[in-house]
């Protein structure tokens, strides 16, 4: 393979009730990913559960774990034994009381290369996230891997020009998302399509705004009241949408990122060299009155 050339692997995959039995599901994909040539694999936001997230239990807070932890270490070796890199979020138990929505990147050596811990934590129905999760505080930052310098960031972050923004800006070719989202029974066929392009333009914006590849990686199936529509995509520096899953099934998407494309694109939309960054202080104001 091509040293400027990393083939992305996108796990979309339906889950049960049961932890083990999602973990299982989501090794064997990774190895199907593997075998089919991918050098980095992701997997989707909370993987390990059904999007608990709908209700707020204290009882789900069992779900998570430490990392390191028993996850991390089996699909550490996963990693070793396939000399591939995997992206694999988990619901982090940092300390009694502290609880992250966070994602682990695990090189090909099997070494833990990098986590991070979701910035943007959404409350809204059906999404109560802010009872369960703290806010991170690694910051944006890009994991330096064999495969490429990759940027992780989960979900809601998504919507946040200013979150790729940083990530790029630390160094990452690809932006990663693991994500769950989906639509409610109450949206009528209008609604849905308005929402999942919304949420599909706004991302290949960040891929076109920053010269990099952006990687979305959605769950799929109905859990209670919300049925996720899959479309796990990725798009090119130049915003094209290179491969889509489907809305309604699991399925693993192979693609091929040509990380050329980055100094190619940027040479042409020069826009990180065009920044004012000495007119930007206000952004980190709230509202500007």
């Amino acid at each position: 393979m091509d040293a400027g050339k990393t083939i992305v692997g996108l796990i979309q995959m339906t889950c049960g009730e049961a932890p083990a039995v999602n973990l299982e599901k989501a090794e064997a994909r990774i190895e199907e990913a593997a075998a089919r040539g991918a050098t980095v694999v992701c997997l989707q936001e909370l993987y390990r559960s059904r999007y608990f997230c709908q209700t707020e239990e204290n009882a789900a807070f069992d779900l998570a774990e430490p990392v390191p932890g028993a996850t991390t270490e089996r699909l550490r070796r996963v990693a070793a034994a396939r000399k591939i890199v995997v992206i694999a979020p988990i619901f982090e138990r940092r300390a009694p009381g502290v609880y992250h929505n966070s994602a682990v990147v695990i090189d090909e050596s099997g070494k833990v290369a990098g986590l991070y811990r979701k910035m943007h934590i959404p409350d809204d129905p059906g999404y109560y996230e802010k009872f369960y999760f703290t806010p991170g505080d690694l910051d944006f930052i890009a994991h330096p891997t064999s495969r490429g310098s990759l940027g992780v960031l989960i979900c809601w972050d998504q919507w946040f020009p200013e979150a790729a923004r940083l990530t790029a800006l630390s160094g990452a070719q690809i932006l990663f998302y693991p994500t769950a989202i989906g639509w409610t029974a109450d949206m009528d066929p209008a609604m849905r399509k308005r929402l999942q392009s919304g949420w599909e333009t706004v991302q290949r914006a960040h891929a076109i705004t920053n010269g990099v590849f952006v990687v979305a990686v959605n769950r799929v199936g109905a859990e209670g009241g919300i049925e996720f529509w899959g479309n796990s995509f990725v798009a090119d520096p130049f915003g094209e949408v290179l491969a889509r899953a489907n809305s309604s099934r699991e399925e693993t998407l192979i693609v091929e990122c040509d990380l050329n494309l980055i100094e190619e694109t940027r040479r042409n939309w020069p826009f990180l060299r065009d920044r004012r960054i000495d007119a930007y202080s206000d952004l980190t104001r709230r509202f500007r009155n």
